[in-house]
C-alpha cells in the first residue's frame, strides 16, 4: 500500500503506524460492517491522517471512497461514477462554511447514489463532521449513515460507514442510541511517534523530552515545531483556546489539584458531573477510557496507567501539555 504524504507545519512527512489501525479497516473491508463505526479520541492524536491513508487503501482494495472533512476543508472522492462526482464538486465550488455543511449532509444521499449506481464496494469516511453540523444533530446524522447499511436502494456487497470526531461530548449524544459502535483511538504509539519526530528537520529537543510533552499526540508535536520547541508558549495556547480560566480552576480546584496527579480521581462517585462534562466539553480529557487490549480500540491502546504521561485506568488527560495548562491556572 502506498503511504500518503502529509503536511506538517508546512513539511512534507510519510504517514507511520497505526498498522493495527488500519487492519482494521482491512477487516471492514472483508467483512462489511452492521452498525456506523463512530472513532473517538483526543484531538490531534491522529485520526485524520488514519482516515486518509484508510482512502488509498480502500481504493486499492476495488472501494467506492467518499471522504470529507468540512473543518479542515478536505476532500477525496474514489469514484469513476462521474455524476457522484459532480454533485460534490459543484456543493463545494464556492467553499463556504455553509457549502461544508451542505456536504456533510449530502454525504448520506452520495453513498445511496453510489448503491443505486450498482457500485458493489463503497466507504463513506466522515471526518470531525459533528463540530461543522452540531452536537444536537449528531444522532441523527449517524442514523442517516446506519440507513445506508440498513436500507440501501439497491443490492452491494460491502458498505463502510466510519465517523471520526474528536468532540468529547458528541461520544455520549451518540452513544444514547444503537445505531453505532464507539470505538476509541489513542495517540501514536512511543515507537511510531518516534518515526515521526525524525522526519522533522533541524535542532530540537532530545526524543525523551518531546515524548513527556506530547505523549505521542501528532498536533502536540507540531505546535512545538512551530513555536521553535517553546513548551511554555505551547501551554499558554492551549489555556487560552481551551479557556481554563482562574474562575474554573477557583471554582473545582478540590478536585482539579488532586486531578493533575492522578485523573482517576474523576472516577470517584463524588466528582461532580458538571466537572466532568466541563473538562470534556473542553476536550481536556478522554473519560471512561474502555479496557484496554479489546475491539473496542482502533488501533493499539493506552497503558493500563502511566501518571507520567497522565494517563489513568478510566480517565487520561489528552496530553500531559493539556494537565500542564490546568497545573499552571492552579498555579497562578
Amino acid at each position: 500500500m502506498e503511504r500518503i504524504k502529509l503536511k506538517l507545519a508546512n513539511i512534507n512527512v510519510e504517514f507511520v503506524d497505526r498498522e493495527q489501525a488500519l487492519e482494521r479497516v482491512r477487516e471492514w473491508a472483508e467483512r462489511g460492517m452492521v452498525n456506523v463505526q463512530v472513532v473517538y479520541g483526543p484531538e490531534g492524536c491522529g485520526k485524520t491522517a488514519w482516515l486518509r491513508q484508510s482512502v488509498e487503501l480502500l481504493k486499492e482494495l476495488g472501494f467506492d471512497v467518499i471522504y470529507l472533512n468540512p473543518v479542515e476543508r478536505e476532500f477525496a472522492i474514489e469514484t469513476g461514477i462521474k455524476d457522484v462526482k459532480e454533485r460534490l464538486l459543484e456543493i463545494l465550488r464556492e467553499t463556504t462554511d455553509e457549502s461544508w455543511v451542505k456536504a456533510v449532509w449530502a454525504l448520506i444521499d452520495l453513498g445511496r447514489e453510489l448503491i443505486r449506481a450498482g457500485r458493489r464496494k463503497i466507504a463513506i469516511l466522515a471526518d470531525d463532521i459533528f463540530q461543522a453540523i452540531g452536537l444536537d444533530r449528531a444522532a441523527i446524522y449517524v442514523k442517516g449513515l446506519l440507513g445506508i447499511l440498513e436500507y440501501p436502494p439497491g443490492d452491494y456487497d460491502v458498505a463502510i460507514t466510519i465517523a471520526a470526531t474528536s468532540e468529547g461530548l458528541s461520544r455520549y449524544e451518540i452513544g444514547r442510541h444503537r445505531w453505532a459502535d464507539l470505538l476509541a483511538m489513542w495517540n501514536m504509539t512511543r515507537e511510531g511517534f518516534k518515526q515521526l519526530y525524525d522526519q522533522l528537520p533541524g535542532p530540537k529537543p532530545d526524543f525523551e523530552t518531546v515524548w513527556r510533552l506530547t505523549g505521542g499526540n501528532p498536533k502536540m508535536l507540531v505546535e512545538l515545531y512551530q513555536s521553535d520547541w517553546r513548551a511554555d508558549e505551547v501551554m499558554r495556547s492551549v489555556i487560552s483556546g481551551k479557556m481554563i480560566t482562574r474562575g474554573f480552576t477557583t471554582k473545582w480546584r478540590r478536585w482539579l489539584e488532586k486531578a493533575v496527579e492522578d485523573p482517576d480521581i474523576l472516577w470517584e462517585p463524588d466528582t461532580p458531573e458538571e466537572l466532568i462534562n466541563e473538562l470534556t466539553e473542553k476536550n481536556l480529557i478522554i473519560y471512561f477510557l474502555p479496557d484496554r487490549g479489546t475491539r473496542l480500540w482502533v488501533g493499539e491502546s493506552p497503558p493500563e496507567r502511566d501518571l507520567e504521561l497522565g494517563i489513568g485506568r478510566y480517565v487520561a488527560w489528552q496530553t500531559p501539555i493539556h494537565r500542564e495548562a490546568v497545573r499552571r491556572v492552579l498555579m497562578e
